[in-house]
């Protein structure tokens, strides 16, 4: 699943808690920020799992910063390990 986040996403420590909420979930891959302003998170996992990471997101605070949320879902690549904040 690749969410492309747009609205005050940036500066407000977005990727951060994204990675901390990942913790509690079974998922690998990145966040990043884009230069056009806006997040790019990168998650493999079961597809529940992973729709249950993008909602837990958005109640953890962040919600009210995303204006705009756009989704593509593909196959994994097994590339990740672990979550991690990349540049």
């Amino acid at each position: 699943m690749q969410v492309f986040y747009s609205g005050q996403v940036q500066g407000v420590g977005f990727r951060y808690q994204t990675r901390q909420v990942a913790a509690g979930f079974e998922v690998t891959g990145r966040v990043r920020n884009l230069p056009d302003g806006r997040v790019d998170l990168l998650a493999e996992g079961a597809e529940t799992e992973l729709r249950e990471f993008r909602l837990a997101i958005r109640e953890s605070g962040l919600g009210p910063l995303i204006k705009n949320e756009d989704e593509i879902w593909s196959e994994a690549n097994g590339e990740f390990r672990g979550f991690v904040i990349a540049p």
